[in-house]
C-alpha cells in the first residue's frame, strides 16, 4: 500500500510539474513574462469571469505546485490560444495551438471592459453613448479623406 502511495505522489508532482513547464512556454510564446506570479494573476483576472485568483495561487502554478481546476484551465487556454488538453496533459507537440477561434483582446481592452462593469446601468449606457459617438466620427472622417483622395485616370492619347 505505501508503493502504491508513492507512485501516485511521484505521478501527481511530474503532472504538476509537465503543467507549470507548459504554462511557461506558453506565457513566453505570447510575449508574458513566465517568471512573473503577479503578471499571471492579472492578465488571468482580467479574463476570468469567476472569482479571481492570488499572486500566491499564480505563483503555485508557475513552480509546479497546484494545476489550476477546469473552468480556471479553460480560461488560461482560450487566453494563451492552446488545447486544454494539451496544457493540462502535454503531448503531441503538433496540437498545441487551438483549433477554436479565439478573440484576441489586448489587456488594455480587458481593462476598459473590466472598469466599464464596475460601473452601474445608468453610468454604463452613458459610456456606451459616448463611443457610439466617437465611432460615427471617427467613419465620418474616414470616409470624407477617402473621398479626398486624388484619383488617377488615363487619358488615352489620340494623335
Amino acid at each position: 500500500m505505501q508503493r502504491c502511495q508513492e507512485i501516485i505522489l511521484i505521478k501527481s508532482s511530474s503532472e504538476r510539474s509537465g503543467f507549470s513547464a507548459r504554462l511557461q512556454q506558453c506565457l513566453r510564446d505570447s510575449n508574458y513574462s513566465p517568471d512573473s506570479p503577479t503578471e499571471l494573476a492579472r492578465e488571468f483576472n482580467l479574463r476570468f469571469a469567476g472569482q479571481s485568483i492570488t499572486v500566491h495561487a499564480a505563483r503555485k502554478w508557475l513552480v509546479g505546485e497546484a494545476i489550476p481546476t477546469q473552468d480556471k484551465m479553460r480560461t488560461l487556454s482560450q487566453w494563451l490560444q492552446v488545447r486544454i488538453e494539451w496544457l493540462r496533459f502535454g503531448g503531441d507537440e503538433q496540437s498545441v495551438r487551438s483549433a477554436e477561434p479565439i478573440n484576441t483582446l489586448l489587456s488594455s481592452d480587458l481593462k476598459l471592459i473590466a472598469d466599464l462593469r464596475l460601473l452601474d446601468d445608468a453610468h454604463r449606457q452613458i459610456a456606451r453613448e459616448f463611443v457610439r459617438i466617437l465611432l460615427r466620427s471617427y467613419r465620418s472622417r474616414v470616409t470624407s479623406e477617402a473621398s479626398e483622395q486624388p484619383v488617377a485616370v488615363a487619358i488615352p492619347d489620340n494623335s
